[in-house]
């Protein structure tokens, strides 16, 4: 059995990093990790930019998330976690792809748990996460507001300090 381990990045709300900080697990999770399939869309990138790579897609995730949860806090938050790489499978293989399925196994999380406000956007626009799909799909106005939240970077804690953050 080997002993690797992937540093996966999951996209989250305040109220699963609650549910992290209770259980102790990651549980089984969508997230992005360095693949074989971004290696090879991103030759030129080195390990750090990869990982930067599958680290922003994971808060635009986050995005996501809180769409379709209107009740939690406007919040982006990422939960890097080193996790075995027996239980991290990749979504797909589209080149580019850094999505990948974690199985539940309760992960090491070495990595710390990531956040910041999701600001809203001027001018009585709608705020980010509420036009995210829109962006995807390649509205330029929503990708417009998608890429200002993206400009605020995340602020990063270690996972002592977990308790501090929920």
């Amino acid at each position: 059995m080997s002993d690797q381990v992937i540093r996966v990045y999951v996209p989250a709300t305040m109220p699963m990093l609650t549910a992290l900080r209770a259980s102790g697990q990651l549980g089984a999770v969508e997230g992005h990790a360095v693949t074989p399939a971004l290696r090879e869309w991103y030759a030129e990138g080195d390990e750090e930019e990869l990982e930067y790579v599958a680290f922003t897609r994971a808060a635009q995730g986050a995005l996501r998330l809180l769409r379709h949860d209107p009740d939690a806090p406007r919040r982006r938050v990422v939960v890097s976690a080193d996790v075995p790489a027996a239980v991290v499978h990749r979504e797909d293989d589209e080149l580019g792809s850094s999505a990948v399925r974690v199985r539940a196994a309760g992960g090491r999380r070495r990595g710390p748990p990531t956040r910041d406000r999701a600001p809203a956007a001027a001018g009585g626009a709608p705020p980010p996460a509420e036009v995210v799909e829109e962006a995807l799909a390649g509205d330029p106005d929503a990708q417009f507001t998608v890429d200002g939240a993206e400009d605020h970077e995340l602020e990063w804690y270690d996972v002592s300090e977990l308790e501090t953050l929920t």
